[in-house]
């Protein structure tokens, strides 16, 4: 299973380093590469609600920062991986989840970018299970990309989309402040 995992990374351009940490069980790389771009783990947290734990997120760049305003703005190739680590976790609660975020990101102006907030949830139609794992990766030329595990799910085009996607985690309202402290400071 490994083995066609990363065949299948290795294929779409998206390769995770074999030097990795655990954290709730989940294995954080501590590098990846996205389409020739190396990236390094910035930082990874535990996402909770009501008391569990819903999944881990790593956010990757191409050079290490803790000013989440700029890592926000940045036009520059960039990843959050998520590990679902909760059974609780279901494709119609992280639907919701995904556009709850996004309207707190938007500060609750989701109109502009409401149909490519449904293009991207589209990734989770399929039902999400504990062990998934969700790589939301931006380069420039494609946009934003999601990958679960490892088989490409949808995609939307733009720098605007990506900075309200990346505020979900990291902007002034993000979805929980611990986990956008542990992204931010390593």
């Amino acid at each position: 299973m490994m083995r066609i995992l990363l065949g299948l990374t290795l294929a779409l351009g998206l390769i995770f380093n074999a030097n990795a940490r655990q954290l709730e069980g989940a294995e954080i790389a501590e590098q990846l590469t996205l389409n020739g771009q190396e990236l390094t783990l910035n930082g990874a947290g535990v996402r909770s609600k009501f008391f569990l734990d819903v999944y881990v997120a790593a956010l990757y760049l191409g050079n290490k920062s803790n000013d989440a305003a700029a890592i926000i703005a940045a036009d520059e190739p960039m990843a959050i991986r998520l590990h679902i680590v909760s059974g609780m976790i279901n494709s119609k609660r992280m639907s919701e989840s995904t556009r709850d975020g996004f309207v707190r990101s938007t500060g609750g102006n989701l109109a502009p970018i409401e149909n490519d907030v449904e293009e991207l949830i589209k990734a989770f139609r399929d039902e999400v299970k504990e062990g998934d794992v969700y790589e939301l990766a931006y380069t420039p030329e494609s946009g934003v990309t999601v990958y679960r595990n490892g088989e490409e799910k949808s995609n939307v085009k733009g720098l605007k989309f990506k900075q309200a996607l990346f505020g979900i985690w990291l902007s002034e309202d993000p979805i929980q402040k611990s986990l956008k402290k542990s992204m931010i400071n390593g």
